[in-house]
C-alpha cells in the first residue's frame, strides 16, 4: 500500500511538473538586458553551465547521494538530514550557473531537487522510528527502482543535453 501511495505521489508530482513546464512555455518570458560581448565567449560561457547542471542532475540523483553519504551507524532521522543537506549543498555550489542557462533548464534542475528533497521526507516519515539509516536508503533505492517512468534526473539530463545541441547548432 504504501509503495501504491509513493508511487501515485510521484505520478501526481511528474503530471505537476509536466503542466508547469507547459505553462511556462506559454508565457512569453522577460529577458534581462545584457551588454553586447562576443557571441563565442557567451556560447562557451553557456555551454559550460550546461555541463555542470548535468554533472549536478547526476550528483543529486538519490542513488548517487546515497552512495557518497552511506555512514553506517547513523539512525532515520540523522540520515534522512544528512541526504538533504548534502542534496542542497550541490545545488547552493551551483546557484551561480542559472545566469548561464535557460529558465526551463534552471527549473528543471530545481524541480529535481524539490523532488528528491519529498522522496526522501516522504519515505522518512512512512518509515518506523527505529528504522536504520542503512535500512531508510534502502527503501529509497527501492522506491526508486520501482518507478516505471524512468528516473527524473536522467529525463533532466536528456532536456539539458538537448538545449545545449541547440546551443552548439
Amino acid at each position: 500500500m504504501i509503495l501504491i501511495a509513493l508511487g501515485l505521489l510521484v505520478i501526481i508530482a511528474g503530471a505537476y511538473f509536466y503542466y508547469y513546464q507547459k505553462d511556462k512555455k506559454e508565457q512569453p518570458a522577460i529577458k534581462p538586458v545584457v551588454p553586447a560581448s562576443d557571441g563565442v565567449n557567451d556560447k562557451q560561457l553557456k555551454l559550460q553551465a550546461y555541463e555542470r547542471l548535468v554533472i549536478l542532475a547526476e550528483r543529486i540523483a538519490l542513488p548517487n547521494v546515497i552512495s557518497r553519504n552511506n555512514e553506517p551507524g547513523l539512525d532515520k532521522r540523522s540520515m534522512q538530514q544528512l541526504l538533504t543537506q548534502a542534496i542542497r549543498h550541490e545545488f547552493d555550489y551551483n546557484l551561480s550557473q542559472q545566469i548561464y542557462v535557460s529558465t526551463e533548464a534552471w527549473d528543471a534542475i530545481r524541480n529535481l531537487k524539490e523532488q528528491n528533497i519529498h522522496i526522501i521526507n516522504q519515505l522518512a516519515s512512512i518509515l518506523p522510528p527505529e528504522t536504520s539509516g542503512v535500512e531508510f536508503n534502502k527503501k529509497i533505492i527501492e522506491f526508486i527502482m520501482s518507478q516505471p517512468q524512468g528516473s527524473m534526473h536522467t529525463l533532466v539530463q536528456e532536456a539539458l543535453s538537448y538545449e545545449a545541441r541547440k546551443l552548439m547548432s
